[in-house]
């Protein structure tokens, strides 16, 4: 790399520090040993992570810095950091990992057979996460499982890695509670409870299932609209069992950049298109994210089509494709690899909202970079 080249990149990044200063309100980046595909919350302040690959990988809970929640003295506040605070070991990769609610117990999945691990994340007497036990499904496979946990608090989830071996189980007992009674070997992609007992289920190839557990109904389907050769995950809003918040919407995301918005109370009709401004050709489908602020309307981020993290207002979707700009853009992941220009850019491969802070993102990378930061939304005087 000539002198010319070097001068370029460090301007490069200079613009970036400097232009972040206005559009982060906070930014702090840590670097995991191992890169991580779930973020998972563990609490207001804490997350958990773990590392996917194919041998041995640390399952951590991280503290976020303190520095972020310090609005009124920052300067004051000293820890800028991630802390870890629990701690353990798993034996193969973790490619699917979900806390559940109310509990200090995660469970996750390694992605090459749909047996569940249940862990402990510990409490104050101890800085360990230790496996607790293992659920074997009633119908085994080879393929990896989505995880869903209830949102009423109960030792129960959802799990399966295709419609047909769906089913619902007691974590303390093991015991099945609901499972699908038909033979539909659909792939799944996305698992998500949307009220007690409703479930909605994303196939890979973009048909959305709807479930009760409470019923032996087989789920119903709803067929996707794009090319047999696109890949779909898909994501519910939250607020969904309560009407009077007009928060009922579904986004399902393919690998082509393709957006469709639909309605829960009736997912055959569409609300809302966009087709993303995003590269083509990516190297793996494994990342791909699509999710919905929990605290800011209509608000869509969208990940692991290449290195950035999106953000998209949905409120001007309309059923005729367009091709919006996005609020935001997060580029860190994509400028910590500007300084070794002979590497591609990291493809971002988890991000999370905060629950309650609106504007606050967490993000990790294949490069193992984890950021946390808090967005700037300068168009928003312009919406009001």
């Amino acid at each position: 790399m000539n002198e010319i080249d070097v001068a370029a990149f460090d301007e490069t990044i200079d613009d970036w520090f400097i232009e972040s200063l206005k559009t982060y309100k906070d930014l702090h980046v840590y670097q995991l040993e191992h890169p991580t595909r779930v973020i998972e919350w563990t609490a207001g302040k804490t997350i958990c992570v773990a590392g996917y690959s194919s041998t041995k990988n640390e399952i951590l809970e991280l503290l976020l810095p303190l520095k972020l929640f310090a609005d009124d003295n920052q300067g004051l506040c000293a820890e800028r950091d991630f802390k870890v605070v629990h701690g353990g070991f798993t034996n193969g990769p973790v490619n699917c990992l979900k806390h559940i609610q109310g509990t200090r117990c995660v469970v996750t999945n390694d992605g090459l057979s749909n047996k569940l691990q249940v862990w402990d994340v510990g409490g104050n007497d101890s800085d360990v996460i230790k496996s607790s036990g293992c659920i074997q499904p009633t119908r085994v496979s080879q393929s990896g499982s989505k995880i869903a946990p209830g949102l009423t608090g109960d030792l129960h989830v959802l799990h399966g890695s295709q419609i047909c071996d769906l089913q619902l189980t007691d974590l303390t007992s093991g015991s099945s509670l609901y499972s699908v009674e038909k033979d539909i070997p659909d792939v799944l992609s996305s698992l998500q409870f949307v009220t007690g007992s409703v479930f909605l289920a994303c196939t890979c190839g973009g048909d959305l299932f709807v479930g009760d557990t409470r019923t032996s109904t087989v789920p119903t389907p709803t067929p996707a609209e794009g090319r047999e050769s696109e890949l779909w995950c898909m994501a519910a809003s939250s607020g969904l069992s309560s009407p009077e918040q007009g928060r009922h919407r579904v986004a399902r995301l393919s690998s082509s950049g393709l957006v469709v918005l639909s309605d829960l109370r009736d997912l055959r009709s569409c609300v809302g298109r966009a087709q993303l401004d995003i590269q083509r050709n990516i190297p793996s489908h494994d990342f791909m994210n699509v999710s919905w602020a929990p605290a800011l309307d209509n608000c869509l981020s969208v990940s692991g089509l290449n290195g950035l993290v999106e953000i998209y207002d949905t409120s001007t979707w309309r059923p005729e494709c367009r091709e919006p700009k996005p609020l935001f853009v997060h580029q860190g992941h994509v400028m910590s690899s500007v300084s070794h220009p002979s590497t591609s850019p990291p493809l971002v491969t988890s991000h999370i909202w905060h629950p309650s802070r609106p504007q606050t993102i967490l993000s990790a990378a294949a490069d193992g970079s984890m950021h946390v930061w808090d967005w700037v939304d300068s168009t928003a005087a312009t919406r009001s």
